[in-house]
C-alpha cells in the first residue's frame, strides 16, 4: 500500500443511529465504477473483516458510499479486491527475494494485467 497516501476515515450510521469509524485502506474501480474498501477502527473490531461499498455522487456532488445491493456486482467487487491483496504479496516477496516467473509465489503464476 502507499505510504504516502494519508489516512482517510470515515463514520458511518446504522438505522440505530449508532456511528462507527472505518479506514477507507483502498480505493478500486471496477467497470468504471469506484469502490471503497473499509476497515472498521473499533478494538474489538476482527483484523480480517472488512466491508466493501460503491462511491456514487450525491445531488450535491459530495462523493457518498451505498451498500452494494447486486450479487453479481458484489463479486466482481471481491474478486478485484482478492486480486489486488495477492498482489501485494508478490510486491512483498519480490523485495523479499528476486524471482522473475512467480513460481510458488501467492498469486500463483503470471501477474494479471488489469
Amino acid at each position: 500500500m502507499n505510504e504516502e497516501r494519508r489516512e482517510e476515515v470515515i463514520v458511518l450510521t446504522d438505522e440505530e443511529g449508532n456511528e462507527y469509524e472505518f479506514e477507507v485502506v483502498q480505493v478500486l474501480e471496477v467497470d468504471g465504477k469506484q469502490y471503497a474498501v473499509l476497515f472498521p477502527l473499533a478494538e474489538d473490531a476482527e483484523d480480517d473483516e472488512a466491508i466493501i461499498m460503491r462511491i456514487e455522487q450525491g445531488e450535491d456532488g459530495e462523493d457518498i458510499i451505498v451498500d452494494i445491493e447486486d450479487d453479481a456486482e458484489w463479486d466482481k467487487v471481491v474478486a478485484e479486491w482478492e486480486l489486488c491483496l495477492e498482489e501485494d504479496e508478490c510486491e512483498e516477496e519480490d523485495e523479499d527475494e528476486d524471482h522473475e516467473d512467480h513460481d510458488g509465489c501467492a498469486c500463483g503464476g503470471e501477474p494479471t494485467k488489469k
